[in-house]
């Protein structure tokens, strides 16, 4: 295992690890309303994570997955809790994965779309956000359906309410959410995508890489957060 030193100059080179949480993704992260404190999987291992270094922790809030990867450039984190698709290997380095989110389609209550096997249709139009992971699958997937990238996964909510599309792909738990705060939308039976979810490090961080596919597998193991 790298020396704790070493360790530190590439995981937290300012003295705080700075960790990216992408807060549209309630399946891993929330805000506590009362008390401002973040909870869930992802803020739970990064706590873990700052411990087992005995370094401080800053959770760094951003609103997609697409916000965290722009930032990546900024060097505005060190390590960011992403999931490890293909098509982000070669600027990233993915500790395994220490959960596993599911996707699906939210559609009208008017809607004939009962199942995600009724979506990938000639005609259909599946509005989803263009750099979030479940969409990266959902490309390779689709058939016969139109997919409409958007910004972000709020964008591509507001095209299904202005009636710009008949499906809108995102997460499981984030779409329930979404129809308990707004009646006249449900989501289909199903599931598309199984999306893993892992701690990214730039690929130039070859220590931090090693060390946190050892401290997650202990972690997982050890019964801490994982589906």
């Amino acid at each position: 295992m790298p020396e704790r030193d070493e360790l530190l100059t590439e995981i937290a080179p300012t003295g705080v690890i700075r960790a990216a949480v992408n807060m549209s993704n309630a399946a891993l992260v929330q805000l506590d309303p009362v008390t401002g404190v973040l909870t869930g999987p992802s803020a739970q291992i990064a706590i873990a994570l700052a411990a087992e270094l005995d370094c401080c922790l800053s959770l760094v809030r951003y609103g997609s997955a697409a916000d965290i990867l722009a930032a990546a450039e900024g060097n505005e984190w060190d390590v960011a809790f992403i999931a490890p698709d293909p098509s982000r290997a070669d600027r990233f380095s993915f500790s395994p994965p220490y959960t596993t989110v599911t996707a699906s389609f939210l559609v009208s209550d008017s809607s004939p779309l009962g199942s995600v096997g009724h979506v990938d249709v000639e005609g259909v139009r599946i509005a989803a956000a263009k750099t979030a992971a479940y969409t990266k699958q959902l490309e390779r997937q689709v058939r016969n359906a139109i997919l409409l990238h958007t910004e972000n996964p709020a964008s591509a909510l507001d095209m299904l309410i202005s009636s710009q599309c008949d499906a809108t792909a995102g997460l499981t738990e984030s779409l329930s959410r979404f129809c308990e705060e707004n009646p006249g939308f449900r989501v289909v039976e199903g599931t598309f995508s199984k999306v893993p979810q892992a701690i990214a490090v730039h690929r130039r961080c070859v220590h931090a890489s090693t060390f946190l596919s050892d401290f997650i597998q202990q972690h997982c193991s050890a019964g801490k957060p994982s589906n």
